[in-house]
């Protein structure tokens, strides 16, 4: 009887566990619907305020990725680095946007991500448009956040924060000494000394190795920072420097050292930009503005293909779900093999962010994009904000390689083995008792025991193929010796400029460099109109969803109908009208009032 009623409860129980998931799975599928209908009907009506100066805001408070992401919410995402990039460098010639309002992040973000907005933000500077940045103080220590809003003509603080952009760390956990005390045994192979990631499993600090690869890249990054906005903001780099590194300052300090320009709500500094932007102007959110279609180029237009790679590599198919995108082998291969066919291509880029991954899964890329350039097609490989190991594997038989200064890439190097618990599992009282049938090296990856020293001694030998491997593709493609690339190599982290100077890399710069990099390659002007096109195209909408979740035929016809409800005359004309509200700091569903 006792058995009966835990089976009659626990069938309930997961009926009703099951019913709340097909709700929950129903809020964000119509809610995904809306996000793309709202999406579709403001770039639906262009311009975005006919006859008005915009003023272009931009906050960098929130995490963005360096790509677009082919989830169906990606609505909600703010812009990724290539759709900023793309946004920004069309805003600086476009003549309805009068100036650019930031609201600087506070903390920190990636590197190669600051140094791009502080770029972008300069050039627009230079084309006479403001660009004014707000923050409410510079906090936790990273020069990283003042660094991306260097580049404004004018940096605001809020008088009652603090100034503690003094410099960069990194802290990385060591999980050699737990595993010691808990009976775990660490069995790894690295090639080679700086091939580093297996040190925070074997190890309990930092080798010699690490430390200097470590404070090497992150100097790299810090020197690459304070000179850029040493130059943006007219001062001596090396005062500039002396004062940034004596930090911390109170927001009075800062304004009484120059590090900052105004002190200020950012009210104040928003209607101080709404002021120069001129009468009647307006601020309008970047994300919207890149969002309404520009003048498209005619459709015989010359084309460069874009192949985005972000994420961890894998094998099999990319994906973009829950747990963030990984990079998948047979896809992103498929994608370069698609570009390298079509007859309109002229280039490709393929726009790098990854800490890299499965070697298997590089080499399938890596044999892509030489067939590529085999082809005839041009490849640049564009790095953003990491492209190391697999990541660098995948970018080096291109035919130009372009990295911000602070990229992350290099780490050509592998590393592999297991963790042995036997004794962990002991001291539990329990047992994992393997058998098998076969050659010696059938049980090499299992957990219940050590390596023999033959095991050891073919998982080295494999090991070593793979670097070998690596450093050979790496010497073919920078045709460089493979003396010197196993040289300067051997694991190492680099920063872009300092992979600029070993030969690792040909340009620094971001994706707008690779963009001009990819039209002088394909005999293209500066000024040729042009189409870039996305290979895969990103699913939308029902695919999207249907990809992402694995949705039935049943609820994809729901969904489809609701869809269609949203596509109406009547439907459309109200999103139309939301979308132009919002876009002035109004909303249908709350009372209007300036965002502040």
């Amino acid at each position: 009887m006792k058995q009966f009623w835990l089976t009659f409860f626990g069938s309930i129980a997961g009926v009703i566990a099951g019913a709340i998931l097909c709700v929950v799975f129903l809020i964000f599928l119509i809610g995904g619907l809306i996000g793309a209908a709202l999406e579709s009907a403001a770039t639906s009506d262009a311009p975005v305020l006919p006859g008005r100066a915009m003023v272009l805001e931009l906050d960098l408070r929130t995490p963005r990725l360096d790509q677009p992401s082919s989830s169906p919410f990606a609505f909600a995402e703010p812009l990724s680095i290539v759709e900023l990039s793309q946004a920004l460098e069309r805003a600086r010639t476009d003549s309805r946007v009068a100036a650019v309002f930031v609201r600087a992040n506070t903390v920190s973000l990636p590197a190669a991500q600051a140094e791009q907005i502080h770029a972008l933000l300069a050039r627009v500077s230079a084309a006479g448009k403001p660009v004014i940045a707000h923050a409410q103080g510079f906090e936790g220590g990273s020069v990283l956040p003042y660094f991306a809003v260097g580049g404004a003509d004018e940096i605001w603080m809020q008088d009652s924060a603090s100034f503690t952009a003094v410099g960069l760390s990194v802290e990385t956990l060591f999980l050699g000494g737990m595993f010691e005390r808990f009976g775990v045994q660490p069995q790894f192979v690295q090639f080679h000394e700086f091939k580093n990631a297996a040190d925070t499993l074997t190890q309990t600090g930092y080798t010699e190795a690490h430390r200097e690869a470590t404070l090497s890249w992150l100097g790299s990054i810090h020197d690459t920072a304070l000179a850029a906005i040493a130059r943006s903001r007219g001062a001596d780099p090396a005062r500039l420097r002396e004062l940034v590194e004596a930090g911390p300052y109170s927001a009075e300090q800062a304004l009484d050292l120059g590090l900052v320009d105004r002190l200020g709500h950012v009210a104040a500094a928003r209607q101080s930009v709404l002021d120069r932007a001129g009468p009647n102007a307006r601020l309008v959110d970047i994300a919207l503005y890149h969002r309404q279609p520009a003048s498209p180029a005619p459709a015989q237009a010359p084309v460069i293909a874009l192949v985005e790679a972000q994420g961890g590599i894998v094998t099999g198919a990319s994906d973009s779900g829950l747990g963030g995108p990984v990079i998948g082998g047979d896809t992103l291969a498929d994608a370069i093999d698609a570009a390298a066919r079509d007859s309109a291509v002229r280039a490709i880029i393929l726009r790098i962010d990854s800490p890299g991954g499965s070697a298997i899964a590089s080499d399938q890329i890596w044999d892509a994009v030489m067939r590529a350039r085999q082809a005839g097609k041009p490849v640049i490989a564009s790095m953003g904000a990491t492209a190391a190991s697999g990541g660098y594997y995948i970018a080096a038989p291109a035919d130009r390689i372009i990295a911000q200064a602070t990229t992350l890439t290099g780490s050509i190097g592998m590393y592999g083995g297991k963790l042995v618990a036997d004794e962990a599992l002991s001291r539990l009282g329990l047992n994992l008792d393997p058998l098998y049938v076969g050659g010696e090296f059938t049980l090499a990856q299992s957990p219940a025991q050590s390596w023999s020293e033959t095991q050891a001694a073919d998982y080295a030998r494999l090991a070593e193929d793979v670097y070998e491997d690596f450093t050979l593709k790496v010497s073919e493609g920078r045709d460089m010796p493979l003396a010197r690339i196993q040289q300067i190599a051997r694991g190492r982290v680099w920063t872009g400029a300092q992979a600029l100077e070993l030969g690792l890399v040909d340009e620094l710069g971001g994706f707008d460099a690779a963009l001009a990099s990819a039209r002088a390659l394909a005999g293209l002007s500066e000024t040729q109109r042009i189409r870039l096109q996305r290979f895969p195209a990103r699913p939308e909408g029902l695919e999207a969803l249907q990809a992402l979740f694995g949705v039935s035929l049943d609820t994809v016809q729901s969904a489809q109908a609701l869809n269609q409800l949203l596509q109406t005359p009547q439907a459309q004309a109200l999103l139309r009208q939301q979308a132009r509200l919002r876009a002035q700091g109004a909303d249908l569903t709350a009372p209007a009032e300036q965002p502040h």
